[in-house]
């Protein structure tokens, strides 16, 4: 037997599902999961329940696209995905259902051009980063170890403090001091 099920999400606990709700009970959902998180996080525990659930010939039901995922990366491999179990996804609002071959075009269109986002972003990225090594920036974090507070590290470790003293002493962590005192000068 084969059964809509719906999936509903909002980002705060003061949010209501019930417009979602409702529409996911008029287009026919069996079950109806529901999540209280942000759509960028992973630890939606009702998605997850909600994918072991369907069943090969069901179909996810959603109110809108960004209800599944704000990444268009990670919606494109979760319907993928659903495909590949032969379950079928669907949007209300944005009329998208893999069911149909139109519905399959449409997403399809989805995946072509957020691939195409990917690969621009990747590009703008590399030449972002080369164009500011170019002008003597380097990336990465600032280091919290000072010409300062080495001199001082290695002082007390020459009196014979521990690392965890010494990172106590100059609130930074043990692992950061050690890796300063232990590297070749």
């Amino acid at each position: 037997m084969t059964n809509n099920i719906g999936y509903a999400r909002v980002s705060t606990t003061d949010q209501s599902t019930d417009p979602q709700v409702d529409a996911l009970t008029v287009a026919g959902s069996a079950r109806i999961f529901i999540d209280h998180a942000s759509g960028a996080t992973t630890d939606r525990p009702a998605l997850i329940s909600c994918l072991e659930y369907l069943n090969p010939g069901d179909t996810l039901l959603v109110w809108r696209i960004d209800r599944l995922g704000r990444s268009n990366t990670d919606l494109i491999k979760l319907v993928s995905d659903l495909s590949d179990r032969g379950i079928q996804f669907r949007s209300l609002t944005e009329a998208i259902d893999t069911a149909t071959p139109g519905g399959e075009l449409v997403f399809h269109i989805f995946a072509a051009l957020a691939q195409m986002e990917r690969r621009l972003l990747s590009e703008r990225t590399r030449a972002g980063l080369a164009a500011a090594k170019a002008r003597g920036h380097v990336g990465g974090r600032p280091t919290v170890m000072t010409v300062e507070k080495l001199e001082a590290a290695r002082a007390m470790r020459a009196n014979g403090a521990t690392f965890t003293v010494i990172s106590t002493a100059l609130g930074i962590s043990r692992s950061t001091v050690r890796g300063a005192l232990e590297k070749p000068t």
